[in-house]
């Protein structure tokens, strides 16, 4: 009885969150763990990582025209339109660039995504001060602050492209065959709203239990601890 439940509460979460987008969408993606929910709820949540609401292409080639100023067709010799993954954030898409004829992952901003995220952001600080004042006796006026601070680092893909290549850059130099795979970023082909890196084939972490399992990885090995931290 409670499992049933527990599906019919996920699956109007799931769509609640979906249709409402920003900062809802974010907290359902953090709900969707093992160790936040049921099993029920991070079955249905957890696809909203990578499988949440996509901007129509259309849009996607707008953004991307807008933010190098290039014709769309100049730039990209094949240019996926169904998105690889699509999260609160961002959606990527697989392409080939013209010029170098390279596997790229383009990660183009859902539009409006950011206005939406800080307008939630601000109702919840207006009620943190609100519960502070006449209910509880705890800050929670600064960690909705922090919050803020950290989601805004979060549409910044010219720092996310600079941390990238500064991780990139580390483990080569400290690992003869570095451990961990960063993306390179292509020079010249970032902006605040689109990252363009090379596209490099993976697992998707949702995924990576049945792969392991495929592969014959002891999930009490090492290389299953590091993918569980």
């Amino acid at each position: 009885m409670w499992e049933q439940q527990h599906e019919l509460g996920a699956q109007k979460m799931y769509s609640l969150c979906s249709e409402l987008g920003g900062l809802f969408l974010k907290a359902a993606q953090i709900l969707g763990k093992p160790d936040l929910a049921p099993m029920a709820w991070v079955k249905r949540l957890v696809t909203l990582c990578d499988k949440a609401p996509a901007t129509p292409f259309d849009v996607v080639r707008d953004v991307v025209e807008k933010q190098f100023m290039k014709n769309f067709d100049d730039i990209f010799e094949f240019f996926d339109v169904e998105p690889v993954g699509s999260a609160s954030i961002a959606q990527v898409h697989r392409a080939r660039l013209k010029l170098s004829n390279t596997d790229v992952a383009v990660k183009v901003q859902h539009p409006g995504a950011e206005h939406l995220m800080m307008v939630d952001i601000r109702n919840m600080q207006a009620m943190a001060l609100f519960l502070q004042k006449y209910d509880i006796n705890f800050d929670l006026f600064s960690a909705t602050k922090e919050m803020e601070k950290q989601i805004c680092y979060e549409f910044d893909f010219v720092r996310e492209a600079s941390a990238m290549e500064r991780i990139r850059e580390f483990l080569r130099i400290t690992n003869k065959k570095p451990p961990v795979m960063v993306p390179r970023v292509i020079p010249g082909m970032v902006t605040r709203e689109v990252l363009v890196m090379e596209f490099i084939k993976g697992t998707p972490i949702m995924n990576l239990g049945n792969e392991m399992a495929r592969r014959g990885i002891d999930p009490s090995g090492k290389i299953a601890a590091m993918a569980k931290q």
